[in-house]
């Protein structure tokens, strides 16, 4: 069954999206790979029937964005939700002084997350609490942020380009014919915004860094649209839209695992299906298959196998 990248609209859930391709695929077994939040979109990675085995080894899967971090206002969800709750003027923004402030985002480090995120503390969700006028103490959480490109300084997200060549993600002309056109949601005002495209790895926020890139400037921010244009090997430019559920084929299993591969024999097969740990030098993880058909993911030690999950014989 088949792996499907679809390009989320805005203003949809990810759950949205995720009972929209139940219904259009008849099965109730579809999963996600990675939550996108309703005022952003993109690649939204679905997996379907028994391709719900491999979520669990593509939600590590490094993610790419374009970014507009409004700068001078801040806001409960870090978004443009809304309301603004704090402001602050903004001083003259030069491009090169943006990117000495990046430059430090740019690695492993710790990241606070939203208020307004599902984390759970306590069996308590965030968001829930937020909603009602709590707060949660949200611990920082480890994360990697691979690239940060500053693509623009401009006065407001309204000024700010939407439209992108979709090899590159770089900003042409509106009128571009290859260009794709992003919609964002409604400004919550006119505030200086940075286009910003980033390459993090799983578990970062993008709405934290907003908020973290406007306090190293030293004013609130928050971001004023996203879209994800990459989730492991998935890319907006192959994503279906949502009215496409119906007919799209998506990938099997076996090319949505971005793992070496180990192509067994009857034996090998047999012993890893039994759950044994047969002798084999690979080391780290690795898909395995036999006559083209997926046998198992496993940990190597350099001696042995250790089956991670295992797939049935398809006779």
């Amino acid at each position: 069954m088949p792996v499907i990248a679809v390009d989320k609209p805005l203003h949809l859930t990810s759950h949205d999206v995720v009972n929209r391709a139940r219904r259009a695929r008849g099965t109730r077994r579809v999963g996600h790979t990675g939550t996108l939040d309703p005022l952003a979109t993109g690649v939204l990675v679905l997996c379907v029937d028994d391709s719900t085995k491999v979520v669990q080894f593509m939600e590590h899967d490094s993610k790419d964005y374009l970014a507009w971090i409004s700068l001078g206002a801040g806001t409960p969800t870090l978004d443009a939700e809304g309301p603004v709750d704090a402001t602050a003027p903004v001083p003259a923004l030069d491009p090169e002084r943006v990117r000495e402030v990046l430059a430090p985002f740019v690695g492993p480090q710790q990241q606070v997350p939203p208020q307004y995120s599902a984390i759970q503390v306590g069996g308590q969700r965030a968001y829930a609490v937020a909603r009602s006028g709590g707060a949660l103490e949200l611990p920082a959480r480890s994360i990697v942020i691979h690239a940060l490109d500053l693509l623009g300084v401009y006065a407001s997200v309204q000024d700010a380009p939407r439209t992108f060549d979709p090899q590159t993600w770089t900003p042409v002309d509106a009128g571009a014919a290859a260009g794709r056109t992003f919609t964002l949601p409604a400004p919550l005002g006119a505030f200086p915004t940075l286009l910003v495209r980033a390459s993090v790895g799983s578990g970062t926020y993008l709405r934290s860094l907003a908020r973290d890139v406007g306090a190293a400037l030293g004013v609130p921010a928050h971001l004023g649209g996203l879209v994800r244009t990459r989730v492991g090997r998935y890319s907006l430019r192959d994503a279906v839209s949502v009215e496409d559920l119906p007919g799209a084929t998506g990938i099997p299993d076996l090319a949505a695992l971005d793992f070496p591969v180990i192509e067994a024999d009857e034996r090998l097969a047999r012993e890893l299906r039994q759950g044994k740990r047969p002798a084999h030098p690979a080391q780290g993880r690795h898909v395995v298959t036999l006559a083209g058909a997926l046998v198992a993911v496993v940990d190597g030690d350099g001696a042995q196998l250790k089956v991670v999950r295992v797939w049935n014989d398809p006779a």
